[in-house]
């Protein structure tokens, strides 16, 4: 015998594969940690919210669309002990009397040179 289920139970059925869906992507979320992160800034001077909100305004973004966009680029750059030990490792063709004398050459000669 067939039975006849009322339009609501094939709408309820319908909606558990979708949240199924939202479960396993929440999970999968949670589980990758790719939820996003907030930063809270405390005791930020007037002054310097005024100069952010111009920037702001000026590049057409809100202000905390200016900070995560400035923090990614922050992110992106090594830090200045990377930056420094990546520089050491670079082998130099060049010694340091040779750096002093295209500079001395690029500035000319010293004003109290005459004397």
């Amino acid at each position: 015998m067939h039975t006849l289920q009322p339009p609501f139970w094939r709408a309820r059925e319908r909606a558990i594969p979708y949240m199924q869906r939202r479960m396993t992507s929440c999970k999968a979320a949670c589980t990758l940690r790719v939820v996003p992160k907030t930063i809270q800034i405390r005791d930020l001077d007037d002054e310097v919210y005024a100069a952010l909100s111009e920037r702001a305004a000026a590049a057409g973004l809100s202000v905390p669309e200016l900070l995560r966009v400035e923090a990614a680029r922050l992110a992106a750059r090594p830090s200045i002990e990377e930056w420094l030990a990546r520089t050491r490792r670079r082998a130099s063709t060049i010694d340091t009397a040779a750096v002093v004398e295209a500079l001395d050459e690029l500035r000319g000669d010293w004003p109290d040179a005459r004397r």
